[in-house]
């Protein structure tokens, strides 16, 4: 068995959705193991507790990571680190999956909500219309050689184009004011 489908959304709702395009933060606070993990790695974001633990442990059980964690985790991180994490289960700590690249911010306890908020907040001064075309570039040129992703037409960024955002964009810059997006 290649793969496994685990219904429209995948296990979580996430894990098997490849049609998201809205940003989207997972805020870890304890142990994200297994398809706690695999629901993380869906997320565009990571903010963890500094006592969070991120790993695969499915082989140490007779399982396999099923819901993408095989297949994102090498994405992330060099192939042998994942190869290593994944082949022994063993987890590792949030400032490790910092340095590594897993995670974006590794905050004490009493500041993860406001830090995944202060996340959402400087996502939410940006262009909601430029954010979603620049998810769906990220996402759907993985794997592709440079010059093929670069030709490549993407719908978003079509959309984008002509947009009421583009336009209050250029407007706002040229006003030297804040622009109020509409996300049309």
């Amino acid at each position: 068995m290649g793969g496994t489908t685990l219904g429209p959304g995948g296990f979580g709702g996430i894990t098997g959705r490849f049609d998201l395009f809205k940003p989207v933060i997972a805020a870890v606070n304890g142990l994200a193991l297994g398809g706690g993990f695999e629901i993380a790695l869906a997320c565009d974001i990571i903010i963890a507790a500094d006592h969070a633990r991120f790993g695969l442990p499915e082989p140490r059980v007779g399982l396999a990571a099923l819901a993408g964690g095989m297949q994102r985790l090498p994405r992330h991180i060099p192939p042998k680190i994942a190869m290593g994490m994944m082949l022994t289960g063993k987890p590792i700590m949030a400032d490790e999956a910092h340095r590594l690249g897993i995670v974006n911010e590794v905050v004490p306890l009493k500041e993860l909500p406001a830090a995944a908020e202060r996340w959402a907040n400087d996502i939410l001064e940006c262009s909601p219309t430029s954010v979603r075309a620049s998810k769906q570039v990220a996402l759907l040129s993985q794997g592709m050689p440079l010059d093929d992703a670069m030709r490549k037409s993407y719908p978003l960024v079509g959309a984008l184009f002509g947009s009421e955002d583009m336009m209050e964009g250029v407007m706002a810059f040229a006003q030297k004011r804040k622009p109020q997006w509409k996300g049309k």
